[in-house]
This record gives structure tokens, sequence and C-alpha cells, in this order.
């Protein structure tokens, strides 16, 4: 075994520690070799996040656009289905088509209870149908008269 010998000066300490000092230095100079390397990616990198926010900030201004002109269209398909359902509702109970516009409700059942008591309301001024035939001079069959006329204005026309 090696006898012990103390340091004395500050000369013989860095002697004694150089050695393990260049071995710490070549150590961390190699751990930490690629830091400028690093250093640029990092640098890249952050560019590339900035451009790369600009270009989400554009399409979610992109995206807002398009759901506006959506929902834009949607109403307008929604009013066109409402309107459709309001006409053939009139239709089939017996309105008048410029009656359709009118007619109110949300859904197919709300504005059919509406064109309903529309109904009731103007089925009370409707003109009763004659029991006999009010032209005392047509005798027989009035669509055979008529066919009668029409046939006999043909012929006028003709000559």
């Amino acid at each position: 075994m090696a006898e012990f010998t103390p340091i004395e000066t500050q000369e013989q300490f860095d002697a004694m520690v150089k050695d393990r000092l260049a071995r710490a230095e070549k150590a961390a100079a190699e751990k930490y070799s690629d830091y400028d390397a690093v250093k640029k990616q990092n640098a890249d990198l952050a560019t590339q996040i900035a451009q790369l926010n600009e270009q989400l900030k554009k399409q979610a201004e992109t995206i807002d656009g398009n759901k506006a002109v959506v929902d834009d269209l949607t109403a307008k398909v929604h009013g066109y289905e409402t309107a459709s359902v309001k006409t053939k509702i009139a239709l089939e109970l017996g309105l008048p088509y410029q009656m359709a516009d009118r007619l109110t409700g949300t859904d197919e059942e709300s504005i059919r209870k509406d064109a309903e008591s529309m109904v009731a309301l103007i089925g009370m001024n409707k003109p009763k149908v004659p029991l006999g035939n009010p032209e005392p001079d047509a005798g027989g069959d009035p669509k055979e008269a008529a066919w009668k006329k029409f046939a006999a204005s043909l012929s006028k026309d003709q000559t």
C-alpha cells in the first residue's frame, strides 16, 4: 500500500487534481457537444410553431366563415321546407294558394291545426250549392248543354 502524503501547497493540489479535472471537462464536452445544434434546432422549431399558429388562425377564420355560410343556408332550407309544408297543407284542406303564407306554426302538426281552424272560419262563408238547375231553358243535362254550346261556337269560328 502506498503511503499517504499530505498536500501542503496549491501547486501540489493543482497537480493532483489536474488529471481529474481534465477527465471531467472531457466528459462535459462530450455530453454537451451538440449544444449549438440543439440551440439551432430549437430556434427552427420556434419559427415553425409561429408559422403553424398563423396557419391555424387563418384556417379557424375560414372555418368560422364556412360555419356562417352553412348556418345561412340551413336557415334558408328550413324556410323553404316550412313554405312547402304550408302550401301542401293549404291545398289538402282546400285553402286558396295565396292563403298558405298566412298559416302559422313551427312544425307540420301546428301548421295543420292553424289551417283547419282557418278552413272552419272560411267554411262558414261558403255559398250553398243550389238544389235545382237555376237555368230554366237548359233542359236536360247541364254538361251536355255546355258541350253543345262549345261545339256550336267552334263551328261558327271555322266558317
